[in-house]
């Protein structure tokens, strides 16, 4: 998969899946810590979001970690708080939204070894306040640029 394909949920009304995949050309035990470090996260995130890790680093990554975060989106602050609610190295981790802008949000992101590298997926189930209307007038297009900025980052991490 070349892209972001972002589409309505199969199973939950009025939700949203958001699907990437990604490959580079290094072992999962090289890919797996950078994302497993919360720290990278700033790193990735578009400037234009402001994007601030506020849980006290080192954070120690495990099922059940708590990590909050301020950012700013459209002029608005934002505090959120995640939870590692599966950690399962090198191959999976996912952070499920308990504090933030969205209905829900969980974020599944797994590691497999593939053609002599990593292929690293990304699916998010989440849910907009305001519905299709607030999705299709901000949400889809801010996650769009949000995850193409990412990619970009990551290739040109992982490619160097």
């Amino acid at each position: 998969m070349s892209e972001i394909q972002i589409t309505r949920h199969p199973a939950r009304p009025g939700a949203y899946l958001l699907a990437t995949d990604q490959w580079f050309p290094v072992p999962r035990e090289t890919v797996f810590p950078f994302f497993g470090d919360a720290a990278n996260l700033e790193a990735i995130t578009p400037p234009w979001l402001h994007f601030e890790v506020l849980t006290p680093r080192p954070i120690d990554m495990h099922t059940g970690q708590l990590i909050d975060y301020r950012l700013r989106l459209h002029y608005v602050p934002i505090r959120w708080r995640t939870e590692i609610s599966v950690w399962e190295p090198p191959v999976r981790f996912v952070d499920r939204q308990l504090k933030g802008p969205y209905h829900f949000w969980v974020h599944e992101h797994t590691f497999e070894a593939h053609e002599g590298g990593t292929l690293v997926r990304d699916r998010v189930e989440y849910k907009v306040p305001g519905g299709r209307l607030m999705h299709a007038l901000l949400v889809r297009r801010d996650l769009e640029r949000i995850f193409t900025f990412r990619r970009r980052v990551l290739e040109q991490h992982f490619q160097s």
